[in-house]
């Protein structure tokens, strides 16, 4: 799959010029709906179905600044998968330089708020998961 490329905004930036660290919360996001979308599941999909997939738990390691106007190559893979909960690792990229990893954890949940096992109630999407494990 391609990666994702975020270019850093002016109003991503603090009053030192670095991008500010809680952008990647956002950058992750962008991350996971773009891979959904190449993956045939975009998150409408996901919802129609009656899913919902909340955060978890988020760790961010930051190995380099990035600034205005940086292009930030994201590349997301699943590090861990259960019948309902992924862990995915992300890796930011600047210039090939690494400047963050990064991990997010979601359960998947019915509207009732019941944990949903993907791999019985989606099982395409939880197939398409599985291919992206590390």
């Amino acid at each position: 799959m391609k990666p994702y490329i975020h270019k850093v905004n002016y109003y991503e930036t603090d009053k030192m010029g670095i991008t500010h660290h809680s952008n990647y919360v956002r950058f992750m996001e962008e991350t996971r709906v773009f891979y959904m979308d190449q993956m045939g599941w975009c998150y409408a999909k996901m919802e129609e179905t009656g899913i919902a997939s909340p955060v978890v738990s988020l760790e961010c390691t930051f190995k380099k600044p990035t600034t205005f106007a940086d292009e930030i190559t994201i590349e997301l893979k699943v590090e861990k998968l259960s019948p309902c909960k992924v862990t995915f690792v992300y890796e930011f990229k600047h210039d090939d330089q690494l400047v963050c990893t990064a991990k997010s954890t979601h359960c998947f949940l019915d509207t009732n708020g019941r944990p949903v096992i993907l791999e019985k109630q989606i099982p395409d999407f939880y197939n398409k998961l599985k291919e992206m494990c590390i």
